[in-house]
């Protein structure tokens, strides 16, 4: 980023009041300039060349590709914007699939407006920032001494996303608006996972995925 300008952001989420929100709190601080607004994850790769801007505010569940196949396709292109995502899911197979898709900070929705503020400069500026609660469990996953395996290790990682939320009781059409893919695509992945953890159906996947630590509790 300029440090001799203030942080731009484009600010990404399909709620308009939500959007409006963001945008008014963000031009109200001093050192923070709103570039843009998009409601997809379409409009939101579109924007982020045109834009400029250092750090991307992205929600997750979007009508079309989702915020996490946007963050993926934004750093791709433009590996010096900071993608933040901003959302009300906190469930660790939404987290890691961000970090994997190259996000450098992750709040929830009903963080305080000064945490969000601080984050949004932090992240500019290289840093990598996430929820105290979010911290907590990636800090856990990362430093156990003794780490289990990773579960259903013939999985790909994109098929180890979807057999979380598949374990939530989610439909493929929810998954899909999540990880930014079509029911067809998930329909897809749900079928080489069932092939793959040889299970007769859906059930049965959902069953050995509780039973590994997928899912919510």
């Amino acid at each position: 980023m300029n440090d001799t300008g203030p942080v731009r952001v484009l600010i990404v989420d399909d709620h308009r009041i939500v959007l409006e929100g963001l945008a008014a709190l963000l031009d109200s601080v001093d050192g923070i300039e709103v570039v843009g607004e998009a409601t997809s994850g379409e409009q939101a790769v579109a924007l982020a060349g045109p834009a400029s801007p250092d750090v991307v505010l992205m929600d997750v569940d979007m009508p079309g590709i989702g915020g996490i196949e946007a963050t993926r396709r934004i750093r791709a292109a433009h590996p010096g914007v900071a993608i933040l995502m901003l959302t009300m899911y906190g469930e660790d197979e939404f987290v890691f699939a961000a970090l994997r898709a190259g996000a450098r900070g992750y709040l929830l929705k009903g963080a305080q407006q000064d945490d969000v503020i601080r984050t949004i400069g932090a992240v500019a500026h290289g840093d990598a920032v996430f929820g105290s609660d979010i911290a907590e469990r990636i800090l856990r996953a990362f430093s156990d001494p003794a780490p289990a395996a990773a579960p259903f290790p013939e999985l790909t990682d994109r098929e180890r996303d979807v057999l979380g939320l598949v374990a939530n009781g989610w439909p493929n059409s929810r998954i899909g608006r999540a990880l930014g893919l079509t029911p067809k695509t998930v329909a897809n992945h749900v079928s080489n996972i069932l092939a793959k953890l040889n299970a007769p159906d859906r059930a049965a996947a959902i069953l050995r995925a509780r039973r590994a630590g997928l899912g919510e509790p």
